[in-house]
Formats: structure tokens, C-alpha cells, sequence
């Protein structure tokens, strides 16, 4: 067996916790609702990044290309000064959502080059400039542009143009468990020598203030080159640095003269690292050497095109000679790590696809995060501290008292979404399962945990506001998951325990939401927000303020998704035990309800189908007025494809009972059935079909959908109609005049703040579900139906080869074209050509829907990882069709 398939199944086992130490601390803790004592929920500007490296954290850690253990008492972290900058590089700068002109964005270069699923062996780069990094520039510039320009960059300051910068290289690797190595590696790219101060540092999350954990831990100086780390709940960490840097030493307490102008209460500090190099101020470190937070610091002058080394390592026990071993222990799970990846991309032949799948895989694994957060304490306060104002109790968040997490998460991003998000993590799973199955079973177990759920149901969508609705893909993540895992290990049959748990939480979710959402029972549901943001004419979250309601397309076809979900999941189930035979039956009929509202809205002859444009659209009630229907051609009216479920008809033969009742229900309501996909008539081997979409309509969406003039672009499908730019659609609601145009790239509107983002670009969920759609249509024609693509070209393929060819159009924003350029990079020439740059992917929030230039948060591996999955696909397929784009047929 792989050795790190071993320490998975070792730690699966409980064997050895291979885990235990991973890349857990967050990029950004400042900023973050978690860490928001404001009375009036300001949580960008109540702990800014200028506050950070003066402000002991309540409720996390961060720091560049750290380490914690699973509960972060302990971190490990780099930091860095070239001398000029006006403080220590101790974590990432970017902008607030209000500073940007499209949003918070950060604004550092970095990226993660590989990870193995225990983090025995990890690896990142970060890039920092020679000259003084351009806080103000940045911050400034990006101020002055408005919503029509571009963000502003940090390759746009000119600081990269002469090269004069480190690339730095950081590396972990364990020994064992609790025995590991850090190494950064640096390099001047530069033409002339340079200087730069490489700072691991080491310290304790305060915990020792809330009453929780009343003893003090600490670390001590225990020779030129060693520091011991002492808690009474974990015992001793020795560490050990190459060579006999300077160790400083001071507390992980806040400097309150510096931030809120009162006297200190503590007199070591944790910015006294910082002021002691940068203004040579000796006052706040401790003499004896001695504290809860301390720094190995090495000064490096390094030669042009030269480079620097150092390492460390971290024991529980400590050993003879530790550093003597550390190139061979290096060695080692860089193979391991070879051998594994060597099995996981054994069909991939491209060096190119091999390289973006690598990343992206890597990225998904360095974005786990020690995650902290007990909503009724962060309401009511710590024991005898300083108590919250009492606005905040009214305030966000206040109806989720029982919210406890305080575990492992995958994040969509470390610092511009460094919290978790429901309906992200759900798409994180899928390409996690080929990694780690277990950490991706247990991602989606979570979620549903009482501490987490709602007791009336809902899941927590995100920490800035646990009660927007997101779209209901969970179960839909939960199938996926067991099918892979169960492919995955080459079982006969699935993890039982684990399907079988998430049904039951899913149940009271699906619960919720037809309580919730569909107040009136008529099987049609208002969503709101649904994570489209802008995508609507105005606020769908907020309707009641036009005194109407909204009857949503998309709302009302991710229930019939997550009808035919949880149907498959009993059917599933079935497999161990024939009980829920009489699950799939409810939610058959659900489905089938459901499928008969969007046709005929509580029998007032309304319908979500428009027959004169032939795509589906939401329907605005307003008082004293007639419904209309909203005909904004977007995501929302595809979103219908995404309820189908193909079912092989031998799986009918043991399940007497739900075959039964299908045939009785059939019978009684004709019109029920002759509203989904045929039914009664069975596809290529026998197979059925459970979709919103027949013949007419499935065909229609796709005339749109693959048309390259409305949203089809090269790189994926668009999420609102390119037909807008130049017919952009108009309504008068109360009065009031409401538009939507087709914007490609950053939002041209303010309607949702800094983030309104979806008015044109592509975004991988949404494609990855309708590739997956396409397949699933496809199994049931079992080939034999064809459609043309693109819509006007007179060539025909089936929906198979259709969901390969987007496939490729997705992967082919990270691949380099004939001229050796990335679109995601567009027309920045030193991440297209430069040596140093062309190699390096970044998974951006979305893209240009022209384009296909990276837009948004650049590091958002999570749900853009999807691309690692995609690959997967096409190599395991492409047996069967090695080209696809020569197979039309006219």
C-alpha cells in the first residue's frame, strides 16, 4: 500500500493521529465577525490589519504559511522584513470590502504548490518585495477607481518590474505524529544582493483569559538554537533552528496604549517583535527569555540569484542531533507524497492538466481551518471581562445561541472567506473525497451535527449572517461523497453509518425548508438570495420592501433537486435495509408536486415556464396587481436542468412496495406524470428518467444555453444571457425603474456592496452541476440523443460529449493556449511569461464571461478545485472519447 494511503488508514483507525498537526491557522483573523466587539456589527474596521499585530485574538490565530495542531493551542508561522517596510510581514495585507472598488481583496502573491491528505509533506510559495511594500499605494489607487475600472494590484505598483524580490519557499514534513520539520528555502531574484529577516515564530492562542483554561502555558530559551513550548493539558514541544538565530521572547497580549490609548495591563506584548526590529525598542520583550510568544530571527544577505536556507524542527520527545536528519526526512514525503499523487493522477497523461489538478488539489488541502466560534458566548462575553455592547444581543446572529463549532473546516479561502460556507463546502467535498474520503464524509457529517444545525432545521450558511438561505446542495454533496467513497475503496457496498446519519439531519433540513419557504404549501418556494447575489432586478432577499413576494424559478427547482436527492439516497439505502422504500416514495411525490406547481402556481393557470421565450423565469406578486413574470434571462432559468435523476429499472425488482405505489400514483394523477421526463416509456437499457424537463423544454434551455451569443462563451457557461448587453431587461415596480445588463466581468452595481458579482462571469458550481445534469440525461438516452452545439452551427453531438467539451472550456481557463498564456491571467504579461510565474495557478471566486480572466477572491480553491474533479472525469472517460471535439456529426 502507499505509505500515505497507510497513515490515512492509520489515522482513520484512530491508530495514530496523523492529523493532528496541520495548516490550521487561518490568513486573516482580523476583520472577521468572530473577532467584532462593535455595537453596531462593524466587523472590517473593528480590528483592522494595521490593529492585528498589537491585538490578542479571542477567537483564532493567523499567520503566513503556518501550522497549528487540531485545536490550535500551539501555531507555527513565518515572518519576514526586507527593512524597509514600516512593520514585520506577519500576516497578508489586502482591502476591507469597503476599501475595494469591487470588494475585499487581498493583495499578496502566493500560492500553494502541494499538500499530501495527513500534511506529512506540504509546500508553498510567497513572493515579497525587495523595496517597501506598498501598503498605501495599494490602498489608495484602489480607492480612486470606481466600479467600471479594475482592481488594483500588487504587480500593478511596479515593485516586481526589476525582479527585486524573494521568492520563498516554505516547507513541512513529518517525521511522525508530533515530529516535524519547517523549512523555508529563500531566493533573491534579484541583481544585486539583498538583506531579509526570516522570522519562525512560535506562540500560544489565548486561552488562559476566558476561564477556561486557567493555567498559563509558556515558552522558554533552553539553548542558543532551542526554545521549549510547555502547556499543562499537552506537555512539552521542543524546537530546534538551524544555525544560533536570535530568540526574542514577549506575551500574546494586546498593546492597549497603542490601540484604545489606556494603560497596559501587561507589560511583554505581542507587537514587541515587530517594534524591536523595525524601531529597535527593546521595552516590551522579555529579558529572561521567557513568554507565550517568541521568534527564531535570522538576518540573511543573500547574493544576487542566490539562496538562503532555514529549518527547524518541533518534537514532542526530543531526540539527539534533530537538524542532522532533516534533508533525508525532506526527501522522504516529498516521495511519498510522489507516489501518492503517481496513483491519484495515473490517467492523466498532460503535464499541464497534471500540474493545474496537482494545485488546485493542494490548495483545497492547505485551506483547512481551526475554526472557533460559540455564538452565546461571543453574545453574553467571557466570565469577568469586559461584557459586549448589548446592541449586538438584537443584533447578527442573535437566534443562534446554540451554534458551537470548534473544529476543522474547509474554507473556501483562507483570507478573503476565512469562515466556512454551507453550500462552498458541499462543492469542496467532491474533489476532497478523492483525496480523503473520511475528511470529506466527516466535512458533511458536520454541518449537520446539533451544534451546528438549527433546531428548527436550517443550516448556518456563514458567520457574517447564519440565516441567508443558500441553495439546498447538501444532499445532493452527500451522494456524491458515498459514491465516490464507495468506488474509492472498492467496496460492494457504501459506508452505511455515514448515509444513513446525513439522511436523517437532511431530513429535518428538507423539513425546514418546506416550512419555511413555502408558507402557503403550494410547492413553491422563495429562496431570497440563494447565493445568485445581483443576479435578479433588484433584492430578492428583501421583496417584502417592494410589498410583494417572489415566486423563484431557481428556489423552486433546487427543492425538486433536493427531492430527487434525497429520493436516490433512500434508494441507496434500500440496499441495506428496505424500510425507506417508503422514503423514496415521499419524496417522489414531493418532487412530482412540485414539478406540477411551477406549471400551474396553485391551479391560477400561472406558470414559471414561459411559453413565448421558452426558459424559465420567477414570478413577482405584487399587491392589488396582476403576477409578473420576471424575464431576466440568467442561471435562474437553467437551474431547472439540475432536478434529474436516471434510475435503472432492475433496481425497481427488489423494491416491491415503491414500484407499487409509483404505478398506483401514475395512474391517479396522469397529468403529475406527464409533466416530468417520460416516464412511461423507458430509455437505452431500460433506464428511467425523473426530470423537470421533457423533450421540448430540456431542448429549449440547452438552444440558450449553448448559444455563443446569449451564454455559452469560450470558457464555460455564462451566468446571465450576453443578449442583455444590448437588450438589457427594464421593469417599473412601484414607481420605481429596475435593470439587469450583461456585465462580464466585476460588478457594475452596488445593490449587494463590494461582492455583487454575477451579472455575466462564470463560476464553476454552477457549470460543474449542469455538466453533471447533461451526463445524467445522457445515461438515460444512453446516447442515442443529439443536440446542436454550439446553437447555430448545424453540428450535432450527444449531451455527453456536450458536458466534455464544457469540461474542456472549464479546464482551459488554467491551461496555457498556443502562445503559452493562461486566460485566467489575461494580459499580465510577467504571470503569462515570466520564469518565475508561469507555472504558478491561482483558483479564482469566478471569471470573465468573455474572456475568462480570474475575478474575485484569488485563492477560492474550495469550490473553483472543482477543476481537479473535471480532469479526473475527462482522463477516466476519455478512453472512450480521446477527441471529443472531432466527433460532430452534421
Amino acid at each position: 500500500m502507499n505509505i500515505e494511503l497507510e497513515r490515512l488508514k492509520e489515522n482513520r483507525e484512530k491508530i495514530r493521529h496523523w492529523k493532528k498537526w496541520g495548516p490550521y491557522l487561518t490568513e486573516r483573523q482580523w476583520g472577521t465577525v468572530r473577532e467584532d466587539y462593535s455595537p453596531d456589527g462593524s466587523a472590517w474596521e473593528n480590528v483592522t490589519h494595521d490593529d492585528a499585530r498589537s491585538k490578542a485574538y479571542r477567537w483564532g490565530e493567523e499567520g503566513i504559511g503556518g501550522i497549528s495542531d487540531h485545536k490550535q493551542k500551539l501555531c507555527l508561522a513565518w515572518a519576514f522584513w526586507n527593512g524597509k517596510d514600516p512593520l514585520i510581514k506577519e500576516r497578508l495585507y489586502g482591502l476591507t470590502g469597503n476599501e475595494g472598488n469591487h470588494g475585499e481583496d487581498v493583495k499578496e502573491l502566493y500560492y500553494y504548490l502541494d499538500a499530501s491528505p495527513t500534511h506529512s509533506y506540504m509546500k508553498m510559495l510567497y513572493k515579497y518585495p525587495q523595496e517597501a511594500f506598498p501598503y498605501q499605494q495599494l490602498l489608495e489607487e484602489n480607492q480612486l477607481r470606481g466600479k467600471n475600472e479594475k482592481e488594483f494590484e500588487l504587480l500593478d505598483t511596479g515593485v516586481f518590474d526589476k525582479n527585486a524580490y524573494f521568492d520563498i519557499f516554505l516547507e513541512y514534513a513529518k517525521a511522525d505524529v508530533e515530529d516535524i520539520l519547517g523549512k523555508a528555502t529563500v531566493y533573491n531574484r534579484g541583481t544585486e544582493e539583498a538583506t531579509l529577516w526570516v522570522m519562525p515564530t512560535i506562540w500560544f492562542r489565548k486561552t488562559w483569559f476566558t476561564g477556561d483554561e486557567p493555567f498559563m502555558p509558556s515558552l522558554k530559551k533552553e539553548g542558543p538554537n532551542k526554545i521549549k513550548a510547555f502547556s499543562p493539558k499537552s506537555g512539552n514541544y521542543h524546537f530546534t533552528f538551524s544555525d544560533e538565530p536570535e530568540l526574542q521572547f514577549c506575551d500574546n497580549e494586546t498593546n492597549r496604549e497603542r490601540l484604545y490609548h489606556i494603560g497596559n495591563q501587561k507589560k511583554f506584548l505581542k507587537d514587541a517583535i515587530n517594534d524591536y526590529l523595525v524601531h529597535g525598542e527593546k521595552k516590551h520583550l522579555n529579558p529572561k527569555f521567557v513568554g507565550t510568544k517568541a521568534a527564531a530571527i535570522y538576518k540573511l544577505t543573500i547574493p544576487a540569484g542566490g539562496k538562503a536556507e532555514v529549518t527547524l524542527r518541533m518534537q514532542h520527545a526530543e531526540t539527539d542531533a534533530p537538524l542532522e536528519a532533516a534533508n533525508d526526512i525532506f526527501q522522504e514525503r516529498i516521495q511519498d507524497t510522489e507516489s501518492f499523487y503517481e496513483g491519484l493522477q495515473e490517467r492523466v497523461k498532460d503535464k499541464e492538466m497534471k500540474l493545474i489538478q496537482r494545485q488546485a488539489y493542494a490548495g483545497m488541502l492547505w485551506s483547512k481551518q481551526f475554526y472557533y466560534f460559540n455564538v452565546e458566548r461571543w453574545l453574553e462575553g467571557d466570565p469577568g471581562r469586559y461584557q459586549p455592547p448589548q446592541e449586538r444581543k438584537s443584533g447578527r446572529n442573535g437566534n443562534w445561541r446554540h451554534l458551537q463549532n470548534y473544529d476543522i473546516i474547509s474554507m473556501p479561502d483562507k483570507w478573503e472567506y476565512p469562515w466556512y460556507a454551507a453550500w462552498d463546502l458541499a462543492f469542496h467535498c467532491i474533489p476532497l473525497a478523492r483525496l480523503d474520503p473520511d475528511f470529506a464524509k466527516d466535512q458533511l457529517l458536520l454541518l449537520l451535527n446539533d451544534w451546528y444545525m438549527h433546531p428548527n432545521g436550517q443550516m448556518p450558511a456563514y458567520e457574517w449572517n447564519f440565516n441567508d438561505v443558500n441553495p439546498p446542495v447538501h444532499a445532493y454533496a452527500v451522494q456524491r461523497v458515498y459514491q465516490i467513497d464507495k468506488k474509492y475503496n472498492g467496496k460492494n457496498k457504501g459506508d452505511q453509518e455515514f448515509l444513513e446519519r446525513a439522511f436523517h439531519k437532511l431530513l429535518l433540513n428538507f423539513t425546514w425548508w418546506v416550512n419555511q419557504k413555502d408558507e402557503e404549501g403550494k410547492n413553491i418556494f422563495e429562496g431570497g438570495f440563494l447565493g445568485l447575489d445581483n443576479i435578479s432586478v433588484f433584492d430578492r432577499s428583501h421583496v417584502d420592501k417592494l410589498f410583494g413576494k417572489l415566486e423563484q424559478a431557481d428556489a423552486t427547482s433546487w427543492m425538486a433537486m433536493f427531492c430527487l436527492n434525497m429520493l436516490r439516497i433512500s434508494l441507496d439505502l434500500c440496499e441495506f435495509n428496505k424500510v425507506y422504500q417508503h422514503t423514496a416514495t415521499k419524496f417522489l411525490e414531493h418532487f412530482l408536486y412540485i414539478a406540477g406547481a411551477m406549471s400551474n402556481i396553485s391551479k391560477e393557470n400561472i406558470s414559471l415556464w414561459d411559453d413565448e421565450d421558452n426558459f424559465f423565469f420567477d414570478v413577482l406578486h405584487l399587491s392589488g396587481e396582476e403576477p409578473r413574470l420576471m424575464k431576466v434571462k440568467s442561471i435562474v432559468g437553467i437551474i431547472p436542468l439540475f432536478a434529474v435523476e436516471p434510475i435503472r429499472e432492475e433496481l425497481f425488482d427488489d423494491l416491491p412496495e415503491f414500484k407499487n405505489r409509483l404505478d398506483f400514483f401514475f395512474k391517479e394523477k396522469p397529468k403529475l406524470a406527464a409533466l416530468v421526463s417520460n416516464w412511461i416509456h423507458p430509455g437505452h437499457e431500460k433506464r428511467r428518467l425523473f426530470s423537470l424537463l421533457r423533450g421540448h423544454r430540456m431542448k429549449s434551455i440547452l438552444h440558450k444555453m449553448l448559444d455563443e451569443s446569449e451564454f455559452l462563451s469560450d470558457y464555460g457557461i455564462r451566468s446571465l444571457s450576453k443578449d442583455h448587453l444590448k437588450k438589457p431587461y427594464s421593469v417599473q415596480i412601484n414607481g420605481n425603474r429596475f435593470s439587469v445588463k450583461y456585465a462580464p466581468g466585476e460588478s457594475e452595481t452596488t445593490m449587494f456592496g463590494g461582492n455583487s458579482n454575477w451579472r455575466g462571469p462564470i463560476w464553476f458550481p454552477i457549470n460543474f452541476l449542469i455538466i453533471e445534469s447533461l451526463k445524467k440525461f445522457d445515461f438515460y438516452y444512453g446516447g442515442t440523443f443529439s443536440i446542436e452545439y454550439p446553437t447555430g452551427s448545424g453540428k450535432f453531438i450527444t449531451l455527453d460529449l456536450i458536458a466534455k467539451e464544457l469540461s474542456l472550456r472549464l479546464i482551459n481557463l488554467f491551461r496555457k493556449d498556443e502562445n503559452g498564456n493562461r486566460p485566467i491571467y489575461a494580459d499580465n504579461e510577467k504571470m503569462q511569461q515570466d520564469p518565475h510565474f508561469q507555472d504558478l495557478i491561482l483558483f479564482y471566486e469566478y471569471f470573465h464571461g468573455d474572456n475568462g480572466r480570474g475575478l474575485g477572491a484569488s485563492h477560492q480553491t474550495g469550490w473553483t478545485g472543482l477543476v481537479a474533479e473535471l480532469i479526473h472525469k475527462y482522463y477516466k472517460e476519455k478512453e472512450f472519447y480521446p477527441n471529443a471535439a472531432t466527433l460532430f456529426k452534421s
